[in-house]
């Protein structure tokens, strides 16, 4: 099952998101599954749900798996979901380019892993910025 994971973040500021991924066998993903992974950030329409605009600098990212990706589960403060915890984190650099320029506004912070075998996985956080 796949689901957005929803957050808040501020205005001019950055974000860590989190996920435990797991592959199409259901098992979590490690840096060997992964060939490699991109990041885009969208703002979104609010009365168009099939609407977005791709953030300047934000669009199609790519990211070093060996900085984003953990070969075991993580479990410290940062997750807060559960105590089995993650395997992904990814903190947007903002130094070069705002990802959450407009208040009252909602985001889609998008992750396609290309794994060495099978489908793309999509990892997606939507985010309220305030």
């Amino acid at each position: 099952m796949s689901t957005d994971t929803h957050g808040t973040v501020f205005k001019g500021g950055s974000a860590t998101c989190l996920a435990r991924v797991v592959g199409h066998d259901a098992a979590p993903i490690t840096r060997t599954d992964v060939s490699s992974i991109e990041y885009s950030i969208y703002l979104l329409e609010a009365d168009d749900p099939d609407s977005r605009t791709a953030v300047d600098g934000h669009d199609q990212v790519a990211l070093d798996k060996i900085s984003v990706v953990f070969d075991s589960l993580q479990t410290d403060a940062r997750w807060t979901r559960d105590a089995v915890g993650y395997n992904f984190r990814h903190t947007i650099s903002v130094t070069s380019n705002d990802a959450f320029a407009v208040a009252g506004r909602d985001y889609l912070v998008e992750y396609r892993l290309s794994p060495c075998n099978g489908q793309v996985i999509l990892v997606r956080f939507r985010l309220h910025c305030i």
